[in-house]
């Protein structure tokens, strides 16, 4: 089992635009690591306390899965994080070697781990 790290960040607190956004993190973490829907573990999300139209795991209902366990909460206030920002931590199944995962940080969010990002 692997860990597969994302994030993204949305202009406005929005329930479309979270889900639209949260859905675009969520297909890019499976493709960009091969992961089949009967892989995922669990995951877990979190957003910054200025976010609350919605909870991110809708987004992954609204693609299908069903079976899979999901879990939403708030992410610590740290002054100065980035605003409106929606992570993602899925526990998967894979064969890959830790250093062979793809962490996806997009929009805002690239300057949290430039230390994962790939091409």
């Amino acid at each position: 089992m692997r860990g597969i790290r994302g994030a993204i960040d949305v202009a406005v607190n929005d329930p479309g635009e979270i889900l639209e956004a949260t859905k675009q993190l969520l297909l890019e973490m499976t493709a960009g690591n091969t992961i089949n829907l009967e892989d995922i573990c669990a995951v877990y999300f979190t957003m910054t306390q200025d976010l609350n139209a919605v909870h991110p795991a809708e987004a992954a209902r609204q693609l299908g899965w069903k079976y899979v366990p999901l879990f939403c909460s708030l992410e610590i206030d740290v002054p100065g994080s980035l605003p409106r920002c929606i992570r993602v931590l899925m526990l998967a199944n894979s064969s890959k070697k830790p250093e062979e995962i793809r962490h996806f940080y997009l929009k805002g969010a690239a300057n949290l781990r430039q230390d994962l990002l790939t091409d």
